[in-house]
């Protein structure tokens, strides 16, 4: 079985496209949506319509949460949090009630089947929160007690912090996915994961897919998105600003 996660589209329908073409492409037998799917990009019914049309399992991420209900006073930066309101703002305004019920009863982890004896535990951030930040350079006992907690699990996958990794810890692993939308790691490639097992044997590997910047920069432009410069300089760089 080949499975391939993907996570953190952030309303950008192009990169999301090319990663489609990209999963096709390396003939995935199936494909799972980990989150943070609207909000923060130019297309973001876009984007929702082609998740949906996906017909698979989809977990909500805190961005989700964030179209569906608001932005709440202590989950962002004091600085940020009227800016991003107006983003979310600009998102629900592209969608539909029905899209936003949609979001709002998305579950908030899935597990998935990879052979008859791996089993993947998904989720956006940590199995208990979907707006926990847990980093590539925790300790393995962090690792453990945040993410790891399903015994019956020899996977665990999440998004939510942009920064795609692969660890190994106690003969089981632990990665992130990346952003499909909104790269931080300093390259401005979508990023989602793919995961191969036969048997009791695995592989997972993060795949990076070039995607056009400039149209997505341009969108954001022409649709005339609340926080543009700030967004666009993301996009540019594959990274948040110094």
């Amino acid at each position: 079985m080949k499975i391939a996660f993907i996570s953190d589209i952030h309303g950008n329908a192009t990169a999301l496209e090319a990663v489609l073409t990209d999963i096709e492409k390396k003939q995935a037998d199936k494909i799972v949506v980990l989150g943070d799917i609207a909000y923060r990009g130019p297309e973001p019914k876009k984007s929702l319509d082609l998740v949906r049309n996906l017909n698979t399992e989809v977990i909500k991420g805190n961005a989700d949460e964030w179209v569906h209900r608001g932005i709440n006073e202590g989950e962002v930066p004091d600085q940020a949090l009227d800016m991003m309101k107006k983003e979310q703002e600009w998102t629900i305004s592209n969608l539909s009630a029905e899209d936003l019920e949609y979001l709002r009863n998305l579950p908030v982890e899935v597990e998935v089947d990879l052979t008859e004896k791996i089993k993947v535990h998904c989720f956006h951030a940590t199995p208990d929160s979907v707006f926990e930040v847990v980093k590539p350079a925790e300790s393995d006992r962090t690792l453990e007690e945040k993410l790891m907690t399903n015994k019956e699990a020899h996977i665990f996958l999440y998004g939510h912090i942009h920064l795609p990794y692969v660890r190994h810890i106690n003969g089981k692993c632990v990665a992130n996915l990346g952003s499909v939308g909104l790269p931080f790691d300093g390259l401005n490639h979508a990023s989602y994961l793919i995961a191969e097992g036969d048997g009791e044997q695995f592989n997972i590997g993060v795949q990076r897919v070039q995607y056009d910047v400039e149209k997505v920069k341009k969108q954001l432009e022409e649709n005339e998105y609340p926080n543009l410069e700030f967004l666009s300089g993301i996009i540019e760089r594959g990274a948040l600003p110094q």
